[in-house]
């Protein structure tokens, strides 16, 4: 509750001193219900403001999109596992950071799958945090656990599972709407001049979108696993995106978001690149 109330008031005071014109945050129905994403204009309108284990969503996926922008200057209100997805859009030159404020949340987990292994609860580059709690040490194979519980299976096992997973995709791109990092004006997918994804909800259709998608986020995803939350089907996605974060991390010693001043795996050069052709 405290951080709830430090939270409101900060925000009162960035709104009534013409600091920002809109707060992206968290509202909720219920307690008991997860919570939605607001965008709070008027001071008066703060308390409409939650925070509890049940503020899932990844905001940051707002700010890259013209009707919140045309609302001016955004603070944003972001977990620790959030941020990360801001370094990653800043290097993207999607947003520019000197025009955001940046408020994180001490973050104790919300009860996902992604919050065992997690080792940014703290928020660390944000412009101010509310809130107080230790970034734990995670090894890399905690991170990696699902993924080599699934690689521990035959290839015909492998490939027989995705084949049952992927059959239930209905081609909604949900997983597209809620990803920070698919701010495409016009998709891959959406393109028929010539069609480069099958459209249909077939199996070849859906194997080619995920995929696609999934080398499209190759050393770009952050591990906030809205993609697997958001899909109505329950296909675990996120499956895809930890077998590209392990190879960037293996290859590079790189995360994506962890360190502003990394030079980002995609579009850099080395010469001690590990691949014989680069050189």
């Amino acid at each position: 509750m405290m951080i709830l109330q430090q939270l409101r008031h900060l925000c009162r005071r960035l709104l009534e001193d013409g600091e920002v014109q809109v707060v992206i945050g968290y509202g909720q129905s219920r307690p008991d219900a997860p919570a939605y994403p607001i965008f709070i204009t008027r001071a008066d309108d703060v308390d409409r403001l939650v925070w509890s284990d049940r503020c899932f969503a990844n905001l940051t996926a707002y700010l890259t999109r013209k009707e919140i922008r045309a609302l001016g200057k955004p603070a944003i209100i972001v977990k620790g596992c959030d941020e990360r997805a801001l370094v990653v859009l800043e290097n993207e030159s999607q947003i520019e950071r000197s025009e955001i404020v940046v408020i994180g949340v001490a973050c104790e987990g919300v009860g996902l799958p992604k919050c065992a292994a997690c080792d940014v609860r703290m928020p660390r580059t944000t412009n101010m945090v509310v809130g107080e709690i230790d970034n734990p040490d995670v090894p890399a194979t905690d991170r990696y656990a699902a993924l080599d519980a699934f690689m521990a299976r035959s290839p015909a096992d492998r490939m027989a599972y995705w084949q049952a997973e992927l059959s239930r995709c209905v081609k909604c791109y949900a997983c597209r709407q809620v990803c920070p990092l698919c701010y495409c004006q016009r998709c891959i997918v959406d393109k028929n001049r010539p069609t480069a994804i099958d459209t249909s909800a077939s199996l070849k259709g859906n194997f080619a979108w995920h995929i696609t998608r999934a080398f499209h986020l190759a050393a770009r995803c952050v591990g906030c696993g809205e993609c697997t939350r958001a899909c109505p089907a329950g296909i675990d996605l996120m499956l895809l995106n930890l077998a590209t974060a392990r190879a960037a991390e293996n290859s590079f010693g790189y995360r994506p978001g962890m360190d502003p001043e990394a030079e980002p795996v995609v579009g850099s050069y080395r010469e001690r690149d590990q691949e014989a052709f680069i050189r």
